[in-house]
């Protein structure tokens, strides 16, 4: 049987692979952590104080990313959210092709 290593998630392990080089100043952040940044495709992203500008939930509501990114914002802080998560597929090929 194969054997796993548990792996605690982190919170760059949720990051998109975006950068917001440019915030606003009047911008309202939620929780002083986040604030909510419309797309140009009219979909919602999180967009992160620290580490500064990193983009980290998209969704099709403001409502939606909110509640997500509060939530997964608290899992990681309690280090419960590999509780909540699970790898169907590491994308690994192993032995020789």
């Amino acid at each position: 049987m194969t054997e796993t290593n548990q792996r605690q998630p982190q919170l760059s392990d949720s990051f998109g692979g975006t950068v917001e080089k440019n915030i606003p100043e009047n911008v309202e952040w939620i929780d002083e952590c986040f604030y909510i940044k419309k797309t140009r495709f009219g979909l919602y992203t999180s967009v992160l104080k620290e580490p500064l500008g990193q983009n980290f939930i998209t969704g099709a509501t403001e409502e939606g990313v909110i509640t997500m990114t509060r939530w997964h914002l608290k899992c990681l802080q309690e280090g419960t959210l590999g509780d909540c998560t699970k790898v169907i597929n590491s994308g690994v090929v192993s032995g020789k092709l």
